[in-house]
């Protein structure tokens, strides 16, 4: 009788080509997303006289830099603008199938590759971005990779790893309303610490975990770097299924069914083993917004932020203390009581379908106290988003609606937070400067940023939910 496997055991097995003696493995890449920000590895290509191996498994999104507004006129930025040419250059020279700008498909990378059906369960998927174990919420072994290792792909569709250690995270009960995705993400967070799961695959399970739709779990893994995760995942199940039917590159027909039957026998066997188990209650998760300058700085939203006077560790009192100074927030302060100066919607983390109808389900008739930003994750969100109405319900509110793109997440484009302004941000970092230099970043669920922009401050969603079908 064989060990009963885990979800990534069977991952990690049917993709290991060959090992080293001292554990590294040679693992097989069935999917390669690429972005404007991945030109040094098309360089390092050159200057080693490579050829792209599999151009057909390569997938280009422009994404990163690209501008949100005036997509009808000529980038601005210099900089920006030859970042965009190359990667259509470097698509059309290795015939990359490139959802560049003005393509119906285009949007950020780890939007694109599940709505297209290229994330598919049980395959590996590798991209210059961290958050690339967004497609783990598929059954798929997904993570970020630095620019040498792009190029090492591109030339090989191959990448030399070590098998991490495993970790499950149970999430049993029923969510609350207005509690998300985004809540227990954060939850789980606050409970491990930013580097929790450190070298660890996380594998999210849990009747809370099956009741999320797919962009929920999408979001959950997302998150999972912010824990310090090497990749996060979920395992395939109907609602994997019924997601990826239909979709422009998944299987179709006789193929689908087939896929379903393989992708049916990925989940992890009873019995088996994982390194480190976690377990919470979706049912004791309130809101929860982050204060500080790590995700793991995040509380209920009814809490209050810590007091560095009544923290016995020296070393953590001065974090405490050089946090609060640097977001501008007095000791002890009620959550609730600091006032917010904008709001932004948008990122790979909170931008899908789901996402918008939830920060509209709040903002609807009402008008924002804050000037603020919606992003779709897509232009395929961003049309769907439009024939359903929620565009009109943003600009109602008071907020500008833009098009598809890495945005304000991390402020590359020209979409920033002013110095000393704080905003309620549906995105996955806090760090310092994150959104811009000097930037102050509160994360939490769409819902919640839209209760932000409605009071002015951090606030309690549930209250502005009450009478509202959601």
């Amino acid at each position: 009788m064989s060990e009963p496997q885990t979800l990534f055991d069977r991952l990690w097995s049917a993709h290991e080509i060959t090992r080293r003696e001292d554990g590294g493995a040679l693992v097989w890449v069935d999917r390669h997303y690429v972005h404007e920000g991945s030109f040094h590895a098309f360089m390092q290509m050159r200057e080693r006289g490579g050829a792209l191996a599999e151009p057909g498994l390569t997938f280009g999104i422009a994404d990163h830099y690209v501008p949100t507004r005036g997509r009808d006129r000529a980038i601005a930025d210099p900089e920006i603008a030859a970042m965009v040419r190359t990667l259509e250059t470097n698509a059309a020279a290795h015939r990359i199938r490139l959802f560049g700008l003005g393509d119906p498909g285009q949007g950020i990378v780890h939007v694109v590759g599940p709505e297209q059906g290229l994330t598919l369960p049980g395959l590996s998927i590798v991209c210059g971005d961290s958050h690339t174990s967004t497609h783990g919420a598929f059954g798929a072994y997904a993570f970020g990779i630095g620019a040498s290792e792009v190029a090492h792909v591109l030339m090989t569709q191959t990448l030399w790893q070590k098998k991490p250690k495993l970790m499950r995270v149970t999430v049993d009960g029923k969510a609350g309303a207005g509690i998300g995705a985004k809540d227990i993400a954060l939850a789980i967070i606050a409970r491990i610490g930013a580097d929790g799961a450190q070298g660890h695959a996380v594998e999210f399970a849990g009747g809370a975990t099956a009741a999320l739709s797919m962009e929920g779990r999408m979001t959950l893994c997302n998150m999972t770097i912010e824990a310090g995760g090497r990749c996060g995942m979920v395992a395939p199940d109907a609602t994997t299924f019924a997601y990826l039917k239909g979709r422009p590159y998944a299987p179709a027909g006789a193929a689908f069914e087939a896929a379903i039957e393989a992708w049916s026998a990925l989940p992890s066997d009873s019995g088996a083993r994982f390194d480190r188990e976690v377990a919470l209650d979706a049912g004791t998760i309130a809101p929860i917004v982050t204060w500080g300058t790590t995700p793991d700085d995040a509380l209920p939203i009814d809490g209050s932020v810590p007091d560095p006077a009544r923290e016995g560790d020296p070393v953590r009192a001065k974090y405490l203390r050089d946090a609060l100074d640097y977001m501008g927030i007095a000791p002890g302060k009620k959550l609730t009581e600091i006032a917010v100066d904008r709001v932004f919607i948008g990122s790979c983390t909170n931008a899908r379908i789901e996402d918008l109808r939830a920060a509209a389900a709040v903002l609807a008739g009402r008008v924002s106290k804050v000037p603020g930003l919606v992003s779709p994750g897509s232009t395929m969100v961003k049309r769907q988003a439009e024939e359903e109405g929620l565009d009109r319900i943003f600009r109602d509110a008071g907020l500008e609606w833009a098009e598809a793109g890495c945005s304000m997440c991390l402020g590359l484009n020209g979409d920033l937070v002013p110095a000393g302004e704080r905003c309620a941000s549906t995105t996955n970092r806090n760090f310092r400067g994150r959104q811009g230099p000097g930037a102050r970043t509160h994360l939490m669920s769409p819902a919640m940023v839209a209760a932000a922009a409605v009071t002015g401050h951090l606030a309690d969603v549930r209250p502005l939910l009450a009478d509202r079908k959601v």
